[in-house]
């Protein structure tokens, strides 16, 4: 496995999205998506368009983290043993089938405490989640050949905050620290500012084993972002291109999709922004942080977001469009189709590459 601190690409549940070309114009080597298993046909999982790109982005040497989602947020966990119990763990096996030895990264779990019903967030879903582990580690120890895939648990999220460190929480990093099997944890790092996300490192890591390291396959300023969606675009902004002076920033974005403006435009547009031209440097910074706890694996930031989108923009929707390292549907793409850059995060995304 390359050296620790790589910065890859995530498309969450779009890995049909993945286009190399774009992945070779920002410098990286690392992609990072999820499997829904309540989602895919099992029967057929080597045909569905995720798993081929993913394949077809290991064919052409690329670096793959795969992490699996179980969605429970409608859903009671099941009873150990139980028929439905049992259901989990054969499709969970006859996926490993397909992608132990081949992708570099498996993570169990996607955002296992969100993906959950608010009162199942007890001692069931650790116990959902451990059960799920200890096939995981088994059918690696039992495959032929190199065990090649390393293997996390995670994703944790908003641990910064007192509320989010239940003892839920604290088993489940337990749990963690007390496999050899398992390399680390995976956490989420959508926080409004860097120290909420030195906090998260410091709770995360200290309930590690000293070998372990950690994922960070999401991070952003996306809460911070939100927290604008309702403010007043800047009167320069408005003047030049004929908006409203009293448009808000949903509206903006809302516009940009049904009738997407030229780059100069956007870039206009952000950094006009405080609260956005403000936090330029944030993909330097975090991957500063990250790295210099020496316990960083790999990092994956979002390439494109919402990337087709087609609905307009509410005032409380979250923004993912803003994070994007490639330019949102808000952008014209121009005659050739390819995807602009967006500022400042491609120029970012590029310089802290190894």
């Amino acid at each position: 496995m390359p050296a620790l601190g790589a910065l890859g690409a995530n498309f969450n549940e779009n890995l049909n999205w993945l286009n190399q070309s774009e992945l070779k114009r920002i410098n990286t080597k690392w992609v990072r998506g999820f499997i829904d298993m309540h989602q895919i046909n099992i029967q057929q999982a080597r045909e569905n368009a995720n798993i081929k790109c993913l394949f077809n982005a290991i064919d052409a040497g690329y670096n793959t983290i795969l992490s699996f989602k179980w969605n429970y947020t409608n859903l009671d966990f099941p009873k150990p043993g139980s028929p439905q119990h049992k259901t989990e763990l054969e499709t969970l096996s006859r996926l490993l089938d397909i992608v132990m030895n081949h992708v570099d990264i498996i993570v169990i779990g996607n955002e296992p405490f969100i993906e959950a019903k608010a009162d199942q967030t007890d001692s069931r879903i650790n116990m959902f989640y451990e059960s799920l582990a200890e096939v995981v580690i088994s059918y690696r120890k039992s495959s032929p050949g190199p065990k090649n895939t390393r293997l996390y648990m995670g994703a944790l999220n908003r641990l910064d905050l007192p509320a989010k460190r239940t003892p839920a929480t604290e088993r489940f990093l337990q749990y963690l620290a007390s496999k050899p099997e398992l390399d680390g944890v995976d956490l989420h790092l959508h926080i409004q500012g860097l120290a909420g996300h030195k906090s998260m490192l410091d709770y995360a890591l200290s309930r590690l084993r000293p070998d372990q390291k950690f994922l960070a396959t999401e991070f952003s300023l996306v809460w911070h972002f939100r927290q604008h969606m309702a403010d007043t675009v800047s009167r320069e902004f408005c003047t030049k291109y004929g908006f409203p002076m009293e448009a808000k920033v949903c509206e903006v974005l809302s516009a940009g999709i049904h009738s997407p403006m030229p780059l100069e435009q956007w870039v206009d547009f952000l950094r006009g922004e405080k609260w956005y031209a403000g936090v330029q440097g944030f993909i330097v910074q975090a991957m500063e942080m990250y790295r210099a706890t020496g316990r960083l694996q790999v990092a994956t930031y979002g390439l494109s977001p919402m990337r087709y989108r087609k609905k307009g923009f509410e005032v409380g929707d979250t923004p993912w469009l803003l994070n994007g390292v490639f330019a949102p549907p808000t952008v014209w793409s121009g005659e050739d189709g390819e995807r602009c850059e967006n500022w400042p995060w491609a120029e970012e995304f590029r310089a802290v590459q190894g």
